[in-house]
């Protein structure tokens, strides 16, 4: 940018001056992003990729991440999320975006409902009843899981099915997820017990117990914080003999049939309704929607060792786990 010429320097108001003389970046939005999780973690790295590629250099961006997979005793998760409400005070962004449960529920449901800083939250599983939203000032996408899709295909590849479990952490995420595998299972007739664990060793046992029902479903291993990914993958190389099926990516390793999420479309949606706010939307004007994007993956290994039977048109479908 040229400067004012040194004739009419004294006809400008010094306020106005310094904006006129100060470098492009100071006049920038503010975006501040709040994942619940943390960088390393599949689902939030998806997120904040799709967040990324999406604002590009349309605003100033900052992130703040809130660990509570990994520490997730309540009193660790509300002392992160006080931290990240002194920073939104100390900062003042233009924007919040927030990614998964903890975050609604610990920072803006108690902090920031009906605030002037407008929020966009992403993630959430299956609805916001209990924060509730709507708010005046937020809007956002809820993560959902096609489970009566899953459902659907194992009847394809098994034909009837009674008593099904499910393996996953003990989080309040899992806890979520779980209510309505419940919910669907019994709209479909399906007997569906649990396991919800916090370490490999009792993982392990779990998945050696589930071989006599007829069809697991691996739900996330975020939140059993010693994992042991080289014991988990040879025991389910060498014991696997029923269908187990997942709807989270990062599990495929250790699943034979998946239908993920595409944790770049939270990111993407969150980014683009920011933007929308930045330019003057307000959260109100833009619906609270669900993900729409789905992918269907099938990992061989486990497939040829089982010996379960995989029609072929669902084969062709799919995409390969390596």
């Amino acid at each position: 940018m040229v400067p004012p010429s040194p004739r009419i320097l004294h006809r400008i108001p010094l306020v106005v001056l310094l904006l006129l003389l100060a470098p492009s970046s100071v006049m920038a939005a503010k975006c501040l992003f709040i994942s619940s999780y943390h960088q390393g973690y599949e689902w939030s790295d998806g997120v904040e990729n799709g967040l990324r590629s999406t604002l590009l250099d349309r605003c100033e961006l900052k992130q703040f991440d809130m660990d509570s997979k990994r520490h997730k005793d309540e009193v660790s998760i509300k002392k992160a999320a006080l931290e990240a409400k002194k920073l939104i005070e100390a900062w003042m962004p233009d924007v919040v975006i927030i990614a998964d449960d903890n975050a609604a529920k610990y920072l803006i449901q108690p902090f920031f409902k009906d605030h002037r800083i407008p929020f966009v939250f992403c993630g959430i599983n299956w609805n916001v009843d209990g924060y509730g939203f709507p708010y005046s000032n937020a809007t956002g996408m809820v993560e959902v899981a096609p489970i009566d899709a899953l459902f659907d295909k194992v009847r394809h590849i098994l034909g009837g099915v009674h008593r099904a479990i499910y393996i996953g952490a003990n989080t309040l995420t899992e806890k979520k997820n779980l209510k309505r595998f419940e919910r669907a299972a019994s709209k479909s007739g399906i007997t569906l017990e649990s396991r919800l664990l916090t370490t490999t060793k009792d993982w392990l046992t779990a998945y050696a117990e589930a071989q006599g029902f007829d069809f697991i479903v691996i739900g996330s291993n975020s939140g059993i914080n010693d994992w042991k990914a080289v014991s988990v993958l040879e025991a389910v190389q060498t014991t696997t003999k029923k269908l187990t099926l997942t709807n989270h990516g990062w599990m495929m390793p250790y699943t034979l049939l998946g239908l993920t999420k595409i944790p770049e479309e939270q990111g993407e949606w969150a980014a683009l309704a920011a933007l929308a706010i930045l330019d003057g939307t307000k959260p109100t004007d833009i619906p609270i929607v669900s993900n729409r994007k789905w992918e269907m993956w099938i990992n061989h290994s486990i497939l040829v060792q089982s010996g379960i039977v995989i029609p072929e048109s669902l084969i062709r479908k799919a995409k390969k786990v390596n």
